[in-house]
């Protein structure tokens, strides 16, 4: 009795990647005539037959899009969340919002659940985990099955979809460069460890500004923060190196720095200026307002729903990931030394 196959056993026999087995099992004019023939006779072989039920599951409109975020509580998430919902209902979708809480193991699960046939498409940010682990095989598996998928934010080069995101690295760039230009030297960066992309990022802005002004790092004004320990005990050691600004990768950072400066007899903005990410009502109603970087969430949110109906709706298997790259601004407020 020869053995049921898929279309990933027919890819990994034959050396291929799954999308080929695919479109050469429809006869499809982008393989070439000897790789079709090739894996065509190796599935009448084993006498491959298509999962009818999945076929039907994915034919079958839902009209719904899944939403996986790291967060529940984050002000930059929940307007993402209402762009999405804007322009989801505009094209006559509705919405699952699900919520990671950080966990690989959660993202996983909660990715199987909604890709067996519950929506037609999928907008994710990845959780900090799995952007530890660097495992993104459950990703990978969804591409590979031809399920819709756009990530924003948090993305990685490995997954080949759709994509929307901040110019982190340009964002980064703008906040420093403001604080120099203000005659600020020492400027701590408050980020996040290495491995959580969007802070690298804001980390290369960070250090190109310094860069152009011919002004060392000082890796001692760097702190990358661990959110399983005591945030605020770890930006206080920063505090010790006589510092007269901070860049803050998000809001929170930046609220814990205005808290130690003040805990320490500093004046915001007159000895300590502070600039945070994510423009949200921790920034605007802080004592002093935080100046930060606005992020755009509800666009980038907008955006994605329209790259993933477009990729829901495409009948061509011709299919190239995009990629959106929106532009975060800063918002002045009182936490900055005005320009003399």
């Amino acid at each position: 009795m020869k053995q049921k196959i898929t279309i990933k056993t027919i890819a990994k026999e034959l050396g291929v990647s799954s999308s080929t087995v695919s479109k050469a099992l429809k006869d499809s004019h982008e393989i070439s005539r000897e790789t079709k023939d090739k894996i065509q006779a190796y599935a009448n072989h084993f006498n491959y037959k298509p999962n009818s039920l999945a076929l039907q599951l994915r034919n079958q409109k839902t009209k719904v899009i899944g939403v996986i975020l790291p967060k529940i509580v984050h002000h930059f998430f929940s307007t993402v969340i209402m762009g999405i919902e804007e322009g989801a209902n505009e094209k006559g979708y509705n919405i699952i919002v699900c919520f990671s809480n950080e966990s690989y193991k959660k993202e996983v699960e909660t990715l199987k659940v909604l890709s067996n046939g519950s929506v037609d498409g999928l907008i994710v940010s990845i959780s900090n985990e799995t952007l530890e682990n660097q495992d993104f095989s459950h990703f990978i598996g969804l591409v590979t099955e031809e399920i819709p998928l756009v990530l924003i934010d948090r993305v990685v080069d490995e997954i080949s979809c759709d994509k929307v995101v901040v110019d982190d690295v340009g964002a980064g760039y703008k906040a420093t460069k403001h604080l120099l230009k203000n005659g600020r030297k020492k400027i701590a960066l408050i980020t996040t460890p290495k491995y959580v992309n969007v802070g690298s990022l804001r980390r290369q802005g960070y250090e190109k500004a310094h860069i152009e002004e011919y002004i060392k790092t000082d890796k001692n004004l760097i702190v990358e923060v661990n959110e399983k320990e005591n945030i605020k005990n770890q930006i206080e050691k920063v505090f010790d190196e006589d510092v007269d600004a901070v860049f803050a990768v998000n809001e929170i950072y930046a609220a814990n720095s205005m808290k130690i400066a003040k805990e320490r007899g500093l004046r915001v903005p007159e000895d300590l200026s502070v600039i945070g990410f994510t423009d949200g009502l921790i920034s605007e109603y802080s004592s002093p307002s935080i100046t930060t970087i606005a992020q755009h969430g509800f666009t980038m949110g907008k955006q994605a729903v329209e790259l993933l109906i477009e990729r829901i709706d495409k009948d061509t298997e011709v299919y190239s990931p995009k990629k959106i790259v929106i532009s975060g601004d800063l918002k002045l407020r009182q936490s900055t030394k005005p320009s003399s």
